[in-house]
């Protein structure tokens, strides 16, 4: 434990409730490799601090947050985050919206199915904080 801080290595038992977490990434212009860094390293701490068994996460990728499957395309460092949150349970959401206004073809992004893909971002934001989800825009 560092001094000064006491939940510097894990948080007690029953400290936090179980979670439903919805992150909003539309991008970190205008150095988006360092904002999807921090974001990803930001769910990360977060489940490290709960436990993957006791949170639920969804990110809501739009607009030039989608920039960062297209990245992971050719970032191992992002592509091998992706992969860890992945895996920890974290959905990534695409809006369909943004593909077709940016004619990106979703086959052509890192790691994402046909099942990650949303019909409007706004709309699944609204969706999710309706099913109990809490919003988390960084």
């Amino acid at each position: 434990m560092i001094v000064g801080y006491p939940f510097a290595n894990a948080a007690p038992v029953g400290y936090y409730q179980d979670q439903k977490v919805v992150y909003h990434n539309d991008g970190g212009s205008p150095d988006n490799a360092a904002y999807f860094k921090r974001m990803l390293n930001t769910i990360s701490n977060h489940i490290e601090a709960i436990g993957k068994e006791h949170v639920e996460i969804r990110v809501v990728d739009h607009s030039s947050g989608v920039e960062l499957f297209q990245m992971a395309k050719t970032d191992k460092e992002l592509a091998s985050r992706l992969d860890r949150l992945r895996e920890e349970g974290v959905r990534f959401l695409i809006c369909a919206n943004t593909l077709k206004e940016r004619q990106i073809d979703w086959h052509e992004l890192y790691g994402v199915k046909e099942e990650d893909i949303v019909p409007s971002s706004a709309a699944e934001l609204a969706r999710l904080q309706r099913m109990g989800f809490v919003y988390i825009h960084l």
